[in-house]
């Protein structure tokens, strides 16, 4: 499942024609830190593979580890309790004093540090009756018990420092909380490759030997993240002073405003919630419906389901490489799709606030022909280059070409969807503006049941853990159309027919672009082999190819998005194209 964070409707300080060139300036910023981070974590996936492998217990238990507090940070830290804060935030600085503002956001932050050491003393105890109890024959399940109990203090770290960012970005400080996540990524790399040096690691090993430096190697890289996580809170301090904001230990944190923050949060946090526990499942099903290896290195391919001895339809490793292809099909949506469902907010939000139909009809078809512009190629190109981006990215150290392969062929039906997925950041923006959080909420329940409805059978197939993305791409390509079909119901129409001819001509490009990739794919000028520097050459020829042959289609056709994009100009809060 997509795991985006979900913003609270707000039409607060829409930029005007004065503040335009500054929020241009910041999103730039932004824009740089954020490919930076992407980048970095690519390349800590990249390093983890290398040294950790997939089909080995350490990796399968701390990948699942280390989405807990992840998916806390996305519930509680960026998401509905941020979200909810923020605007009433901004109010409170706006119209109030320093000193009023300073304890709002000092009971927040007081209130979320309660909630979360709560959340961590209640999970350690938990974890720790888990581990006295459980007998298990799976070292990657004990190991993953393990490696949750070290890590599930970084919930209370990270999740305070993506709400401290929230009070720096009221304050129009975005560099501090955009680089603070590079800090993770940075710490992993480095940890990795000098505790792999130290411990005499080798990439190429498959022994007991080479397992138990690999286990020790991930205890440091547990206690690190802790560290890491620190040091993301540290990072944000000179800039939290410099604006005024001071810690106090408030004796009552249930003021009025932070009532109201609590009321403004529920709807948000349910529909969060929701998606949180999507991902969580996904990941959960991952490694409970995956084969094991016991303590003396045999396989365990079958579980016992009512006197019966049903196979595991999952390969070792898999909730790894599952996660290794929701990285790269991500990557696009993190640089183009989630941008443009940020710009477009705001002017979505000043329309629906004055009642302009007209213009929110217009917005919201520049969105989605935008939009679509950039998620049809990206889910064929992505397709297209699946395998020599796997193998150049994954198959190396401990990672096989039988791992590469299963990777591609996951990014593959993941890339599928990739216009599902950036269609639906626009659709949700649009609900939201419109200040519906139920109708997101009630979608997002039923893209829960149709994605398990989907995917759990497939596993059974030939498709084997690919069918865990095929389940996720035909959900949200459901849940997207559904409620694009629901929206343009709801305001009386958006008179989508005005962009059926833009969006022929994109698919026309589109199947151009594929047609002239597969061509070349098949032609004596593809290179062939199975190095590194023939998928790099592989990689780079389609991507060239590719998208020149798209960019040429879309202006022989007239699409011109991109010059229309270049040009949209914010003026008296409405998005001029």
């Amino acid at each position: 499942m997509s795991e985006e964070a979900v913003a609270i409707p707000t039409t607060a300080d829409v930029p005007t024609p004065r503040s335009t060139r500054a929020f241009i300036g910041h999103a730039k910023i932004i824009g740089a830190l954020t490919l930076a981070s992407r980048v970095l974590g690519l390349v800590r996936e990249m390093v983890a593979a290398h040294f950790l492998g997939a089909q080995n217990p350490v990796a399968i238990a701390f990948t699942f580890a280390f989405a807990i507090p992840n998916l806390f940070r996305k519930l509680f830290g960026e998401g509905a309790l941020s979200a909810a804060f923020i605007p009433l935030y901004a109010q409170s600085v706006k119209h109030e004093s320093p000193e009023q503002a300073n304890r709002f956001a000092a009971a927040s932050v007081n209130l979320l540090v309660a909630i979360l050491l709560t959340i961590t003393l209640v999970g350690e105890a938990v974890l720790a009756t888990m581990l006295w109890f459980t007998e298990t024959q799976r070292l990657d399940r004990l190991l993953t018990i393990q490696f949750t109990m070290i890590m599930l203090p970084y919930v209370l770290l990270i999740c305070s420092g993506a709400f401290l960012s929230g009070i720096l970005q009221v304050h129009h400080r975005f560099a501090a909380p955009a680089a603070a996540p590079i800090i993770l990524n940075v710490c992993h790399i480095i940890v990795l490759w000098l505790g792999a040096w130290f411990l005499g690691l080798k990439a190429q090993s498959n022994t007991p030997e080479t397992l138990a430096i690999q286990t020790r190697l991930a205890y440091w890289l547990a206690f690190f993240v802790l560290v890491a996580g620190a040091l993301q809170v540290v990072v944000l301090l000179p800039g939290l002073r410099a604006v005024g904001f001071r810690f106090q230990l408030i004796r009552s944190f249930w003021t009025p405003m932070v009532k109201r923050m609590l009321k403004l949060t529920v709807p948000v946090a349910l529909s969060a919630g929701v998606l949180q526990l999507s991902v969580l499942l996904d990941k959960g099903i991952s490694i409970l419906l995956m084969q094991g290896e016991g303590f003396a290195g045999e396989a365990i391919t079958h579980f016992n389901f009512f006197g019966h001895a049903v196979r595991y339809p999952m390969e070792l490793g898999a909730i790894v490489r599952l996660g290794n292809a929701q990285m790269m099909y991500q990557f696009p949506l993190g640089i183009f799709a989630i941008a443009l469902a940020t710009a477009i907010f705001p002017a979505l939000s000043a329309n629906a606030k004055e009642g302009d139909r007209v213009r929110f009809r217009e917005v919201m078809r520049h969105g989605i022909e935008t939009t679509l512009w950039e998620g049809l190629p990206a889910s064929l190109g992505l397709i297209l280059v699946a395998h020599p981006a796997a193998m150049l990215l994954f198959r190396h150290g401990q990672m096989s070409t039988h791992d590469a392969e299963l990777i591609a062929r996951s990014l593959m039906f993941y890339s599928a969807g990739i216009w599902a997925f950036s269609l639906q950041l626009i659709v949700n923006r649009a609900y939201y503006a419109l200040h519906d959080t139920t109708t997101p909420l009630v979608m997002s329940i039923v893209t829960l049941i149709v994605n398990l409805a989907v995917e759990i059978p497939l596993l059974w197939t030939r498709l084997g853990e690919s069918g865990m993305a095929a389940g996720t791409t035909a959900s949200f390509a459901i849940q997207s159309v559904i409620m694009l079909y629901m929206l343009n119901r709801r305001i009386g129409g958006l008179e989508l027919s005005k962009s059926l001819i833009p969006i022929g001509k994109m698919l026309l490009a589109t199947f151009a672009m594929g047609g002239a990739c597969w061509w070349l794919k098949n032609s004596h000028w593809h290179p062939v082999g199975a190095t590194r520097f023939v998928w790099a050459m592989q990689l780079t020829q389609l991507v060239v190819v590719g998208a020149g042959i798209y960019f040429l289609m879309s202006a022989i056709l007239g699409i011109g998005l991109l010059e229309r994009v270049r040009k949209r100009k914010m003026e008296n809060g409405k998005w001029k194209m």
